[in-house]
């Protein structure tokens, strides 16, 4: 299978090319190194120079995506830019990278006449509704305007799916973390943050209180979920949207003990470092888990890694690299 990854050298789409590569894919990367680095694939590069294809681009240059949408079955699109606050500081590059962007590469895949569209599709489209655990049909008003955008890309899949026939299937990724994710920069996510405040001897800051609660997801479940949305030949299982997550809820205060308990292991002074707690974070829903009994029963997902046994396989490979 050729597949193209956007977004494939950021934290997500470098652990999707390595998988694809690995099972014997061809694959295209397209980034612009925005947030994503050069040095998550330059293995790959390195590794498999036969089946690996760096395409530098832009997705919100239509040429770009045409370009290397070139003898391509599939795509798997993770280009994105992330983060609430960043989306409330800067809306309008959010929205001409997660909407006008996403546009842009279903455009260039009906053109090319791609085979399945997967995109990368968010739990915070969930928004201000209560319900838990999360149901797939069931969604609240969005709280942020990173929340709107990726609200939006789903709208867009569907209608490109009923209107030219396509396959499109998103996936509602729900706080992932692991191997890759940069714990540097102004929007760094929770996990590899506080990862590098305890390794550094610093204290984490916790926004409020924290007892907010997120259904953390460790990388190697969203690479199975990725790869069961590219082969599954159920055509119940097509068009739809799915959590992407473990189905387990870990508040802040909780994720932290696990943390220092881990990070212990590799330095005892890490045990000792004090927690800050701040003000409650704009935009921030108080808790998020997901049912995936849909992603069950459509696509047979069963995720492998519960949210401890994936933070210790993450701990580990942040002590390996950050270092």
């Amino acid at each position: 299978m050729k597949v193209l990854v956007t977004g494939g050298a950021g934290f997500i789409g470098s652990n999707l090319c390595e998988a694809l590569l690995e099972k014997g894919d061809v694959v295209t990367c397209l980034d612009n190194f925005s947030t994503g680095h050069i040095e998550n694939i330059l293995p790959l590069m390195e590794k498999y120079p036969a089946t690996f294809k760096l395409c530098v681009g832009d997705i919100r240059k239509l040429y770009d995506c045409q370009k290397s949408m070139e003898d391509v079955d599939c795509v798997l699109h993770e280009a994105a830019l992330g983060s609430v606050p960043r989306s409330i500081n800067d809306p309008i590059t959010t929205n001409e990278v997660n909407i006008s962007g996403f546009l842009n590469v279903l455009l260039a895949a009906r053109d090319a006449g791609v085979k399945r569209f997967i995109y990368a599709a968010s739990s915070s489209t969930y928004g201000d509704s209560k319900n838990l655990p999360k149901v797939e049909g069931v969604i609240g008003k969005p709280l942020s305007p990173y929340a709107i955008t990726k609200y939006v890309n789903e709208l867009y899949a569907d209608i490109f799916a009923k209107t030219y026939g396509m396959e499109c299937i998103g996936l509602r990724y729900f706080n992932v973390f692991g191997r890759r994710q940069d714990p540097h920069g102004a929007y760094a996510a929770v996990i590899p943050l506080f990862v590098k405040k305890f390794m550094s001897h610093e204290s984490p800051v916790i926004n409020g209180d924290g007892e907010y609660s997120r259904d953390f997801t460790y990388i190697d479940n969203v690479i199975l979920m990725n790869l069961l949305a590219l082969s599954t030949e159920n055509p119940e299982a097509v068009n739809e949207v799915y959590n992407t997550a473990y189905g387990e809820r870990t508040t802040l205060n909780q994720l932290v003990s696990y943390l220092r308990e881990y990070l212990s292991e590799f330095d005892a002074e890490i045990g000792k470092i004090e927690v800050l707690y701040g003000p409650k974070r704009v935009g921030d829903i108080p808790h998020s888990l997901a049912s995936i009994d849909k992603a069950r029963k459509l696509l047979g997902y069963n995720p492998r890694y519960s949210m401890k046994e994936g933070l210790r396989e993450a701990v580990k490979w942040y002590w390996a690299n950050l270092k």
